[in-house]
């Protein structure tokens, strides 16, 4: 509902920025703008893209990190895996593996897989330079509870999944402007809504249960904000910023553990984040891109800090 009724005003809002950029076009002379065809781009770090690919086409993106918190590293890497498979109609898959290591515990013997998704994108419109709409699309992922969550004995740092199926609903959007200099800033707008099942769960899990808890855990629904701009610096060069909200509501453990009754209510939950990295782009179709996502304090979340770099090619 929250998703529902935020879309009306964020479209609202967005099409009034397409004004704006509209009226930057046409106060710069087109000598001296920067063209769409000479602009790279590999993408933010965090942003996915509003556009879809043309029928036949593809996409590969894996992503290597290592989430830094006060006392672990969550080292891993994910893979977009997107295909064209009609006009204005993309589907894809992100399988992830990863690896835990803890300071005071028993790291991952492994690579372990996580939970998979798969996506669908459907594109409404799409961005001319000479025009004030943006390109905008809806997305649906079903995340998968592949990776492994409970009956963890001792080894904890072997949780790599939540147990749960989980629905995200994004709108995104993207659009251009013109900056003074005539160079090109490529801005994109986000928003997502995610909903989980509840989960069966048997010993040490993620939820934080211990060897003789018996029960269930309902983990709350998620709200996403993500705005990020690229600014081309050359046509291989380009600046990148993410800036995040992200807001999980309580997540309920209810079952036995010692032969007692036990409830568990995490509370909500948010936190802010911003994630500046720089690209190069070889190509049009080929492009890499570092950086870091850096969480800040919120409330009832941890601080971390994120390494991350990112391979996109596009055939």
């Amino acid at each position: 509902m929250r998703l529902q009724r935020s879309i009306p005003i964020l479209m609202t809002a967005v099409l009034n920025i397409g004004t704006v950029s509209a009226q930057e076009v046409s106060s710069t002379t087109t000598s001296e703008r920067q063209s769409l065809q000479d602009a790279w781009w590999t993408g933010p770090l965090l942003a996915d893209s509003a556009a879809t690919l043309p029928p036949g086409h593809f996409l590969i993106e894996p992503y290597i990190y290592d989430v830094i918190g006060s006392d672990t590293h969550a080292l891993g890497s994910r893979v977009y895996l997107l295909y064209g498979l009609a006009d204005r109609f993309s589907v894809g898959a992100v399988p992830i593996v990863g690896y835990n290591v803890v300071a005071n515990g028993a790291g991952s013997p492994r690579l372990k897989s996580g939970d998979i998704a798969v996506l669908a994108q459907y594109q409404f419109t799409q961005f001319h330079e000479q025009g004030w709409v943006p390109t905008t699309a809806v997305r649906i992922q079903e995340t998968f509870p592949t990776g492994t969550y409970d009956r963890l004995g001792t080894r904890y740092s072997d949780g790599l999944g939540a147990g749960a199926y989980t629905t995200t609903i994004s709108f995104n959007t993207q659009s251009y402007f013109w900056l003074p200099s005539g160079r090109i800033l490529r801005f994109r707008f986000n928003v997502a809504q995610s909903f989980s099942s509840g989960v069966e769960v048997e010993g040490a899990s993620v939820y934080g249960t211990t060897n003789d808890f018996r029960g269930r855990a309902m983990p709350g629904r998620s709200f996403t904000v993500n705005a990020a701009g690229e600014y081309s610096i050359t046509r291989n060069w380009v600046l990148a910023l993410d800036a995040i909200y992200q807001h999980h509501e309580n997540t309920r453990v209810i079952g036995t553990q010692d032969g007692m009754p036990l409830r568990v209510d995490t509370g909500t939950s948010w936190a802010f984040g911003v994630a500046p990295a720089i690209e190069y782009n070889f190509s049009p179709t080929l492009g890499v891109i570092a950086g870091a996502l850096v969480i800040g304090p919120g409330h009832n979340s941890s601080r971390s800090v994120a390494p991350i770099l990112a391979i996109n090619y596009v055939h």
